[in-house]
């Protein structure tokens, strides 16, 4: 069983900062990509950003020189530190990444999401 948790989501004025974590657990032997993803009311999900396991890194335009992503393996955590947030920027964002437990195959898993809301 793995299991993946968020934390630090909030209420933010805009141009402020927030720093999501989310935490792997259970049985892993490997991971490879991790990623955030956002859904706005009324949206479909999109990608935020995701970091691979050599630390290469991809980012939607609409966060690029803003938001950063980044993990620390030891940790099984992966992080996305959000500067100059917009309102734009509200909705529940979600953390996900691809995980081999036993066996060869990697499947990928979600978080249950934290709530980020950029507002005065």
């Amino acid at each position: 069983q793995v299991h993946l948790v968020e934390s630090g989501g909030g209420l933010v004025q805009p141009g402020g900062s927030l720093r999501l974590s989310c935490a792997a657990s259970g049985s892993i032997s490997s991971i490879n990509a991790m990623g955030w993803y956002r859904q706005a009311p009324g949206k479909q999900r999109e990608l935020v950003a995701t970091i691979h396991s050599g630390g290469s890194t991809n980012y939607a335009d609409s966060v690029k020189g803003r938001f950063t992503i980044s993990r620390d393996n030891a940790k099984n955590t992966v992080y996305l530190q959000m500067n100059s947030l917009k309102p734009e920027d509200t909705a529940v964002y979600y953390c996900n990444a691809d995980i081999r437990s036993t066996g060869r195959v990697y499947y990928k898993y979600w978080g249950q999401g934290t709530q980020v809301t950029v507002s005065s």
